[in-house]
C-alpha cells in the first residue's frame, strides 16, 4: 500500500512540484520565526534592564556606569549585544555605542527606548523618573503582546489544522468508505476538484491566520507547504481507504 501511494504521487506532476516548492518555502519560513523569537527575548528583557538603570541612577551613579554594570548581569542575547556595543565605547562615544546596540537588536522597542534615554539626557530631564516610567510602560506593553499572542495562537492553530488536515481527511474517509474507486465508482474528476479546492482553502486559511497574528509576510512562506499537506493528505487517504 505504501509503494502504491508513492507511485500515485509520481503520476501527479503538479503535486510533486508543489511538494518541492512547499519544502523549499518552509525552509525559507524558518528564519523569520527564529528572528522573531530572538527579538521577543530581547524585548522581554528590556523592562527589567530599564528598571535596573532607574535604580542605579537613583542611587547616584552615572548612566554609563550603571549600564556597564548591568551589561554584565544581563543574560542571553540582550546582554551579549549590550556588552559588545559598550566594549567599543572607548574608541567611539557612549552615544554611538548605544545607537550601535539599538541597531544590532533590530527591535523597534529597544531603539525607541534608547532614543528616549538619549533625549532625556540631552534635555536634562529627571532621568530616574523617565527610566521608571519607561520600564512600567514597556512591561505593560509586553504583557499585552504576550497575552494577544497566547490568545490567538490556539485559534490560529485550530483553523490551520481543521482546514488543512481535518476537512480533507474527513472527506477522503467519507468518499473512500461510501464511493470507493475499488468498487467501480468513477470519481477521478471529483477527487481532482476536491484536491484543488482543499489546496486553495488551505492557502487562504494560512494567509488569514498570518493576518490575524500580524505576521502576514512571515506566514506567506508556509502557504505552499500547507497547500501541499492538504492535497497530499486528501489524495493519500482516498487511495488508502478507497483503493
Amino acid at each position: 500500500m505504501i509503494w502504491r501511494l508513492i507511485e500515485s504521487f509520481n503520476d501527479n506532476l503538479p503535486l510533486l512540484l508543489l511538494l518541492a516548492i512547499g519544502l523549499a518555502f518552509a525552509a525559507g519560513g524558518l528564519p523569520p520565526m527564529l528572528e522573531r523569537r530572538r527579538r521577543r527575548s530581547i524585548e522581554g528583557a528590556l523592562p527589567g534592564f530599564v528598571e535596573a538603570l532607574s535604580d542605579g541612577v537613583g542611587a547616584g551613579l552615572g548612566l554609563q556606569e550603571v549600564m556597564s554594570d548591568q551589561s554584565q548581569n544581563q543574560p542571553g542575547t540582550f546582554g551579549a549585544l549590550l556588552r559588545e556595543a559598550l566594549s567599543k565605547s572607548h574608541v567611539t562615544s557612549f552615544d554611538a555605542s548605544l545607537a550601535s546596540f539599538a541597531t544590532s537588536t533590530r527591535s523597534s522597542q529597544v531603539q525607541r527606548v534608547i532614543q528616549l534615554i538619549q533625549t532625556a539626557v540631552e534635555q536634562n530631564s529627571p532621568l530616574q523618573s523617565v527610566l521608571y516610567d519607561l520600564a512600567n510602560d514597556y512591561q505593560r506593553l509586553n504583557d499585552l503582546i504576550d497575552k494577544r499572542e497566547k490568545d490567538l495562537s490556539g485559534l490560529v492553530m485550530t483553523i490551520v489544522l481543521f482546514i488543512c488536515i481535518g476537512l480533507p481527511g474527513l472527506l477522503a474517509v467519507l468518499i473512500g468508505l461510501f464511493a470507493p474507486p475499488s468498487a467501480g465508482y468513477q470519481i477521478d474528476s471529483i477527487a481532482t476538484t476536491f484536491s484543488v479546492f482543499f489546496g486553495a482553502a488551505s492557502a487562504v486559511a494560512v494567509a488569514i491566520c498570518g493576518r490575524m497574528l500580524g505576521r502576514m509576510r512571515a506566514m506567506l512562506w508556509w502557504v505552499p507547504f500547507w497547500t501541499m499537506i492538504s492535497m497530499a493528505l486528501f489524495n493519500g487517504a482516498l487511495l488508502m481507504i478507497g483503493g
